[in-house]
């Protein structure tokens, strides 16, 4: 729906698992204030946070809709998790759609806000911002 940002992939905070040739499964975790969103609609906009007082960003997971409930989302979670403690941060935040929300309740993350975002044709989602302390 937002296209990709290539800012997590040149901050190399980008993930995939590939089924051989097929990408099956993505998502990534981010240094930087975007929320959610693609090069040419992002909320948020790109500059770097402070991991002492502001969260790192959980963005843009995915799984093939056929491969859902085997484990690749929370294996690809867990890593960003891993990898955003490492680089200092103490909490972290994202922005869920609906159907995503299970898998990060599951991994400690709490409704922060709900957040209705209007699109075109008088259409609106509802998404819900979460957010989890990095915290042992």
């Amino acid at each position: 729906m937002f296209g990709v940002d290539s800012a997590l992939v040149e901050d190399g905070t980008y993930f995939a698992i590939d089924d051989g040739d097929t990408v099956v499964a993505c998502g990534g975790w981010s240094r930087r204030a975007t929320d959610f969103g693609g090069d040419g609609a992002k909320h948020g906009n790109d500059r770097l946070l402070d991991p002492a007082t502001e969260p790192a960003r959980i963005r843009a997971f995915f799984v093939d809709p056929a491969l859902a409930r085997k484990g690749l989302g929370s294996m690809l979670l867990r890593h960003c998790i891993d990898a955003a403690a490492q680089a200092g941060f103490r909490s972290l935040e994202l922005v869920s759609t609906m159907p995503g929300e299970p898998l990060y309740l599951a991994h400690g993350f709490v409704a922060i806000e709900p957040i209705v975002l209007p699109l075109a044709g008088g259409v609106a989602i509802r998404l819900t911002r979460m957010g989890r302390s990095l915290a042992v």
